[in-house]
Parts: structure tokens; C-alpha cells; sequence
């Protein structure tokens, strides 16, 4: 008799080759690990291949694996919307939302993804810039809610609800590989708007060791900041998790000093969100700390 791929085995099996990760995977989906492993045992019985390498780092998909991934996210994809058009779940209506270039590119493809998978008829127009341009948006009504960055207050956080810190980043500083930033005086930057807190961050602490530096360029765009850092004609600051792969993370140079981290929150366009919003605000304070 054929066997069937099972819904929820190919569920498991998503959310795992997501995260590369047993244990980030079991925690998302409020399963033990060992339970999990037991479920994906079962998924390489049914294929009849081998679907995982583990590594010292987690695990990685085979060959076969890639090619189960791309068929188990359009049959989720399938059953969820009929799902929700059958039994009445899932919510429906647009979402206007900002969110700063790195958060966006390193968490909101996950973000979305699984949000749509909830809520098929859901549509989420995203809007990127700075967090201080997206404060400006949330007081416009532009946007009904917004990811920001704060200062780092792990102790003392804020009081209001929509303050909460929902995951710490740390700054670093980026250079192209090899290039030395002793050699250069001043220090040439590459930095977002004066006032944001990468820009903020940098200056405060170059200041406080007495560094020389100068503004070589300044863009609220992350894309034309990195291309001045592939240049090698600046260095700048960004969130860890979103430094390209291309860019070195400068740790320990005795002429850059170290930066603060920064916290990562929602904000509301008002008091009373939609139903809707209010379900893609908890969704990613659920999933953004697993990223």
C-alpha cells in the first residue's frame, strides 16, 4: 500500500529546515525534541531518504530534503487555505507595516511566511525605513505598526505594553575584509540618519576614546551603506544578525570602540488595534525571539 505524506509531519519538517535547528524547532512547535526526531524518523521511512545532516551547528537538508522543503511548502500552503476558506479561520484584510532594512531582511521572509500560512487572506504591505522615519509613519497614520529599535535597558525595561522588548541585537562594527581601520585617520563612516541609534552609537563611542573620524556618507538606505563598506571606502555599524556575509564584523580593534546593544519592540498606530493587527503583532513576538 502507498504510503502518505502526513500534514503534520511535513508541518514539523518545514519549521525545522527553517530554523536548521532540533531544539529552536521544538520549542516553536511545543513538541520535545525527542518527539521530534521520532516524527522526522518517521517522515525518512515514508520517502524512503534520508532528509537531514546533522552538524555540529544543528542540522542541514540533503539533496532529497530540498527537494521534499519545496513540495511540503506548497502542500502546507494548499491545506491552509482550505482550511480557512472551509471552516471560517483565518483573518482577512491588510496590514500597513514598517519594519527598519535589516530586521527586514534578516527576519521578515520567516515572519511572513508563517503568518500567511495562519491567515491566507491576509495581505501585509511592508514599509522600510529608519526607526525614527517609522515613528513619523506610526504618528501619520501611515503605517497601523511598526518594529523599532530602542536603546538596550535590560534593566529597568519600560513600562508601557507596546515597549517591551521582544529580542536584543548587538551593534558591531563592518569593514571590507582585510581592511584595517588603523590605517585611516580620520575614520572614515558610513551611517543611517543623525538620528538613529546605529549613527548615534557610533559617534558617541568613537568620541569617548578620543577617535578621529569623518561622515564619508550618510542614506537612510542600508543597500547604499553596505555598497560603501564593499567599496572600502567607510566603515559603519549594523545589527550583528544582519551583517552580509561578504562584510567582516570588526571585533576587538583597539581603535573602534565597543557599542551598545539595542532592543527590538512593536509599536501601534493607536491604543486599539484591529484584530488583525493585533495577530501579526503577537505572532511576531512569538516567533522573532526563535529566529
Amino acid at each position: 500500500m502507498t504510503q502518505s505524506l502526513e500534514i503534520d509531519l511535513l508541518r514539523s519538517f518545514a519549521v525545522i529546515a527553517e530554523v536548521r535547528s532540533l531544539s529552536r524547532a521544538a520549542s516553536r512547535i511545543g513538541r520535545t525534541q525527542s518527539a521530534l526526531s521520532q516524527q522526522m524518523k518517521r517522515l525518512e521511512e515514508i520517502v524512503d531518504q534520508p532528509l537531514f545532516q546533522r552538524t555540529g551547528r544543528g542540522v542541514v537538508l540533503t539533496n532529497p530534503g530540498e527537494r521534499l522543503l519545496i513540495h511540503a511548502q506548497r502542500m502546507l500552503r494548499l491545506h491552509d487555505e482550505a482550511m480557512a476558506d472551509l471552516c471560517g479561520k483565518g483573518l482577512t484584510g491588510t496590514i500597513r507595516f514598517g519594519c527598519p532594512d535589516d530586521y527586514a531582511a534578516v527576519f521578515l521572509p520567516a515572519l511572513l511566511r508563517e503568518f500567511s500560512r495562519q491567515h491566507p487572506q491576509a495581505l501585509v504591505e511592508v514599509v522600510c525605513g529608519p526607526t525614527p522615519r517609522l515613528i513619523e509613519q506610526l504618528e501619520n497614520r501611515a503605517v497601523d505598526l511598526a518594529m523599532i529599535s530602542l536603546p538596550d535597558r535590560r534593566e529597568g525595561m519600560r513600562d508601557s505594553a507596546d515597549d517591551a522588548i521582544i529580542r536584543h541585537e548587538q551593534l558591531v562594527w563592518i569593514g571590507y575584509p582585510g581592511l584595517d581601520p588603523a590605517h585611516f585617520d580620520p575614520l572614515p563612516l558610513a551611517l543611517s540618519d543623525p538620528d538613529t541609534l546605529d549613527h548615534i552609537a557610533a559617534c558617541e563611542a568613537l568620541q569617548r576614546v578620543g577617535r578621529a573620524y569623518r561622515l564619508a556618507y550618510a542614506s537612510s538606505s542600508l543597500a547604499g551603506l553596505t555598497a560603501l563598506v564593499r567599496s572600502g571606502q567607510a566603515f559603519a555599524v549594523m545589527t550583528q544578525t544582519a551583517v552580509p556575509a561578504d562584510l567582516a564584523i570588526l571585533h576587538g580593534d583597539p581603535g573602534l570602540p565597543p557599542l551598545p546593544a539595542v532592543g527590538i519592540t512593536l509599536k501601534f498606530e493607536h491604543k486599539r488595534p484591529s484584530h488583525l493587527t493585533a495577530a501579526f503583532a503577537e505572532h511576531i513576538r512569538l516567533t522573532l525571539p526563535l529566529l
